[in-house]
């Protein structure tokens, strides 16, 4: 188990992200620029109106100590690379789905340290870990920024070995992904029975909340349909890995996965259970497009 929390899984996450810089180009960035409003409400909404779902979300279901915290944690990562795949299904903006991905998984070397470090002492109180920001901001910055990077290296010193290469990696990515998921549940099994009950509930409105809510602000601010599909999905669909792999490096511990990483494993699961009928009802209303 020691192996899985120290090796495994930040690996696992390093492959991950790597597989989201081998799709990028610099046209990606270039498109932030060019369709910088879209951008913006697309990353407020993953920066503030999650986690504000997040805490009402805690609070309304009476959750407290490690699993809020691991809540907060949840929200507080960004979208997760399956979105891009998802705002294909969707019928959404794929460019602007993989600008997000990117951007704001970049930023949150510096926001999730700050945020969390906050959240683990408001709701753990005297239980709460000592966290360094820096560390962790380094962590983020080994096991997301770095993959990133030499992945975009990657694709443009050789790009026709990264178009061969991204099919593969984003196959990997998924089982990695769920294995990931698999031994978060398997390694807190009995605390996932013992409050299945409530947290399950409790992330599925999450989900639901923050899916709906990012198509509503989209619409409200005068993005185009497609646009708006595209918010919703990357609003909705968390990066659980992330969350995951750092709930160790939170905790301090070096066997098992702690409480704090158990939420979003949860969520993982439950959220393509609420996410694919939405992407159904999505596209079944692209004639509005």
């Amino acid at each position: 188990m020691e192996i899985l929390v120290s090796v495994i899984l930040p690996l696992s996450l390093a492959v991950i992200m790597f597989s989201l810089g081998v799709g990028l180009t610099p046209a990606d960035f270039r498109r932030v620029a060019e369709r910088g409003w879209a951008f913006a409400v697309g990353a407020i909404c993953q920066i503030v109106f999650i986690p504000i779902v997040a805490y009402a979300v805690v609070v309304a279901f009476g959750l407290s100590g490690a699993i809020a915290a691991g809540v907060m944690l949840l929200a507080f990562c960004p979208g997760g690379v399956t979105s891009n795949v998802v705002s294909r299904l969707a019928n959404g903006d794929v460019a602007l789905s993989v600008s997000l991905t990117a951007l704001v998984s970049l930023m949150s070397m510096l926001t999730v340290p700050l945020f969390i470090g906050w959240a683990v002492v408001h709701f753990m109180g005297e239980d709460a870990p000592e966290i360094t920001v820096t560390s962790l901001a380094l962590a983020m910055f080994l096991i997301t920024t770095l993959p990133v990077s030499i992945g975009m290296g990657i694709r443009y010193v050789a790009p026709n070995f990264a178009s061969r290469a991204e099919p593969k990696l984003l196959v990997l990515s998924s089982i990695l992904f769920v294995i990931i998921i698999l031994a978060a549940i398997a390694s807190n099994w009995a605390l996932f029975v013992e409050n299945f009950a409530t947290l399950g509930p409790a992330l599925a409105v999450l989900n639901i909340v923050t899916m709906v809510g990012g198509l509503v602000i989209a619409g409200v601010l005068g993005l185009n349909w497609a646009e708006q599909k595209t918010i919703s999905i990357e609003v909705g669909l968390q990066n659980g890995t992330l969350g995951i792999t750092l709930a160790p490096i939170i905790a301090g511990v070096a066997s098992g996965i702690p409480t704090i990483g158990l939420p979003s494993a949860v969520y993982a699961a439950i959220m393509y259970m609420t996410a694919i009928p939405f992407v159904f009802w999505l596209r079944s209303r692209n004639h509005e497009s």
